[in-house]
């Protein structure tokens, strides 16, 4: 038998304990983390100082995030070319560059595109930090308890991050944030710079081969699904020419990069990727799931702030609920699907049941004068259901075989982080803005000059609350839809998991039915015959 030597990361020196290593690598991925090309928990501190609009910051955050998403399909590539001294250099001196260019430039076009570039350096710093450590983690490779890490990290930093720039906005200016990263990455820089050597365990993998056209082709389709799914209401969907623009290029390059992808060698994403069910199911489970959780990130904020009336830092409180749940749901995750192995589809019972607890809350119990501790169990739910479902939707993606797996994770990613919450914030403002006005007409049909009430509040005042009423009803309205969806979704799952549903009934064919129907119809004639031909008794 051989020996099983201690684990140890060989790119770092000989005078760094093997003890400290792995947690040094961690406190740098989560500075990675923390780490961006604009942070969206300032956007409106942003739109007054950059003269931008709302919409124009936030497409800069996706594009980000679509950067992100598009780097799994190389990241092993990007791994087995450039040391981990190299890479994470490359890394912070990227996104240090991208935090300058975000805080100076006036061009939108400019701001979406460093912010593309942020994203792509990020995500690689990240995987390669978490891969250096993955064996510290689970040695087995065990992917569901790799997973769990990860998730934890990861929404974890997010949450972080966001309190973060919010009181670092309150205290200071959102500038600031960007100078505090660019100094935890000159921190990190130091760091690999002395701690780190050119350290190579196998020969360099060139990066020949890779289908950078067809990588920028999904980029841009992905671009272009964000930009009408934000700019979709400021210009009044598509009656604007540049939504119908958007939707033309996008859907073009679509079809252009599917056709290419059908014929060259090695596509930045293959169709044979596309074909595993397990790509394409948790892809549109995604979809529901986003749009299910999508008042996470339009109507708690409205609700918050237009309703209730609080403020900034009373807002961005809830991030330490949210990440309580996070830290709950990973443990959660790692005690029963990780170490218990409970099955896929009870983790999917068991995170839709949360979601849907959390609808119900919220439309049970919105009302003008609800108290801020009301809120904290419905946001832990979600929490806690968005990381169960996240684990078990990537740890299943360890079906695909090796070769595919870093394109089903890309796959799966352009839902999970790059569109989905856009298409979902989208579907949902579209609902909100249609039934307000429904809703504005019934409220307001009764506020006549005949009206004795109305004519004893300042008209300006009672429009005001007139809109207010509106938005509660219709956000409370919306609540019960999704709540109606989400409980649809959960008796099907439900269903499927018990052992209510049939498993071993036999489905004959519609052709043995007709011969088996003939069969009868001739034997019945048969008997009819034989008995006519007998003779009757008298």
């Amino acid at each position: 038998m051989h020996e099983v030597e201690p684990f140890s990361i060989p790119a770092m020196r000989n005078f760094v304990p093997n003890r400290l290593r792995p947690w040094i690598v961690i406190a740098i991925v989560i500075i990675f983390q923390f780490s961006g090309g604009i942070y969206l928990s300032a956007v409106s501190e942003m739109v007054g100082s950059m003269s931008l609009m709302q919409e124009d910051i936030m497409m800069a955050g996706y594009a980000s995030m679509v950067g992100m998403s598009l780097t799994f399909a190389i990241m092993f590539r990007l791994k087995f070319r450039f040391a981990s001294k190299t890479s994470l250099m490359t890394c912070c001196i990227a996104i240090i560059v991208c935090n300058l260019i975000c805080m100076y430039t006036q061009s939108i076009l400019v701001l979406v595109v460093t912010c593309f570039f942020a994203g792509i350096f990020r995500m690689w710093g990240t995987f390669e930090c978490n891969s250096t450590v993955q064996l510290w983690i689970t040695p087995k490779r065990d992917l569901s308890v790799f997973f769990c890490y990860i998730y934890l990290l990861v929404q974890a930093c997010i949450q972080l991050s966001g309190l973060i720039t919010v009181y670092t906005v309150f205290w200071a200016k959102w500038e600031y944030m960007h100078w505090l990263i660019i100094g935890l990455l000159g921190m990190v820089m130091l760091t690999v710079w002395v701690l780190f050597r050119n350290y190579r365990s196998m020969r360099k993998l060139p990066l020949w081969g890779i289908d950078w056209l067809g990588g920028l082709m999904w980029g841009l389709t992905l671009l272009c699904i964000i930009f009408i799914c934000v700019y979709g209401e400021h210009y009044e969907w598509f009656h604007s020419v540049y939504i119908r623009m958007a939707s033309v290029i996008g859907t073009l390059i679509l079809l252009l990069n599917i056709w290419r992808a059908s014929f060259i060698r090695h596509s930045y994403i293959s169709l044979q990727t596309l074909r595993y069910k397990i790509v394409y199911m948790t892809f549109f489970l995604y979809i529901v799931i986003n749009i299910l959780l999508a008042p996470s990130h339009l109507f708690e904020h409205i609700y918050a702030e237009s309703v209730l009336k609080f403020d900034s830092l009373n807002v961005i409180s809830f991030n330490w609920v949210v990440l309580c749940g996070i830290i709950a749901g990973s443990i959660f995750t790692y005690c029963t699907f990780a170490r218990l192995k409970w099955r896929y589809k009870t983790m999917t019972v068991i995170a839709f049941s949360l979601i849907t607890a959390y609808l119900m809350m919220f439309y049970f119990t919105i009302d003008y004068r609800l108290p801020k501790e009301a809120l904290y169990l419905p946001i832990f739910f979600r929490s806690v259901a968005y990381v169960i479902v996240a684990i078990w939707f990537l740890t299943s993606l360890s079906k695909v075989p090796f070769q595919y797996f870093f394109q089903a994770v890309s796959v799966q990613a352009f839902v999970s982080v790059a569109v989905g919450g856009a298409v979902g914030s989208a579907v949902l403002g579209r609902m909100l803005s249609i039934i307000m006005k429904k809703n504005g007409m019934l409220l307001g049909s009764t506020l006549d000059h005949v009206n004795v009430l109305a004519n004893q509040i300042p008209k300006k005042e009672l429009y005001g609350v007139l809109q207010q009423q509106a938005l509660i009803v219709s956000m409370k309205e919306i609540f019960g839809w999704l709540t109606l969806l989400s409980l649809l979704c959960l008796l099907l799952f439900m269903i499927k998991e018990s052992s209510i549903r049939p498993r071993y009934v036999l489905h004959p064919k519609y052709r043995t039915i007709r011969r088996f129907i003939k069969h009868e119809l001739r034997m019945s004639g048969k008997i009819r015959n034989i008995k006519k031909e007998q003779p009757q008794s008298v």
